[in-house]
């Protein structure tokens, strides 16, 4: 049975097993984002935020790509149709963020091609593993486009990041694992397991504070340290009152397996 709120997608096949929900992006040929597509991400990562079944997401691509990136057939005429731009681009940036706000980690298992927008997708993701044969690459300046800059940044060094927009070359997986972009670069049959590992180690923590952990990383990214640890000072006074807390303090003094309720 589909999660509630997530039957009929067109876009994604997901599956949930011991609190880990697997959302694997099936749009053949090359899993290209459209509208359809963006609408569907907006929901599916809504509904897992939601979904008390859910502790942490693995995301990957069916097929050879992750994501080759932005369906361009959707962009004929959209510059001659007044609204159409801000439209999609706010549906863009929608797409974006409900994987970066959604509270559950989300591990990106990039199979293959993850380009322009795929490649953001990914980026957006809170921890990255790639196939040995995968590959990143931001190809905007080929087809007169721009954008993913900020995204880009924030995984990659100054010239790295510059190298990738201004040339539009592909960053292999080896490379993107030597240049700190990924955690882990694996043969393609081991990749999907190994997130999955990560996934389920994840999922035994504490579960509200893995979220206020999730929620850390992305409210201080552009905070004073300072401010951003004392907002993180906030989150571990508030966690000390919950049930889980208590039951993983008991559970350590006591040597025994925790069972957290979420609350």
């Amino acid at each position: 049975m589909p999660l509630p709120g997530l039957e009929g997608l067109d876009c994604y096949r997901v599956e949930v097993e011991d609190f880990v929900a697997t959302a694997t992006i099936d749009r053949p040929p090359v899993n290209a984002q459209n509208a359809k597509f963006r609408e569907e991400t907006c929901r599916l990562f809504d509904v897992l935020h939601d979904s008390p079944e859910v502790r942490a997401v693995v995301l990957t691509g069916a097929g050879r790509a992750f994501s080759a990136g932005a369906d361009l057939k959707e962009r004929p005429g959209m510059a001659e149709s007044r609204g159409a731009y801000p439209r999609h681009n706010r549906l863009v940036r929608a797409a974006f963020d409900a994987l970066i706000e959604c509270d559950k980690p989300i591990i990106a298992a990039v199979n293959g091609a993850a380009i322009g927008a795929g490649c953001v997708l990914a980026l957006c993701a809170d921890i990255i593993l790639v196939s040995e044969d995968s590959f990143m690459s931001m190809t905007e300046v080929d087809v007169g486009l721009a954008g993913g800059v900020k995204h880009v940044l924030r995984h990659f060094g100054q010239s790295d990041a510059r190298l990738m927009l201004y040339t539009a070359r592909r960053i292999s997986g080896p490379e993107l694992y030597r240049m700190n972009v990924a955690s882990a670069c694996l043969p393609g049959d081991r990749l999907l397991e190994a997130a999955k590992g990560i996934a389920r180690e994840i999922a035994g923590k504490v579960p509200l504070a893995v979220r206020a952990a999730k929620r850390s990383f992305t409210l201080v990214e552009d905070m004073a340290l300072h401010e951003g640890y004392r907002y993180e000072q906030t989150q571990t006074v508030a966690l000390s009152t919950t049930e889980d807390t208590k039951e993983a303090q008991r559970a350590f003094a006591e040597k025994r397996k925790p069972v957290f309720k979420g609350r």
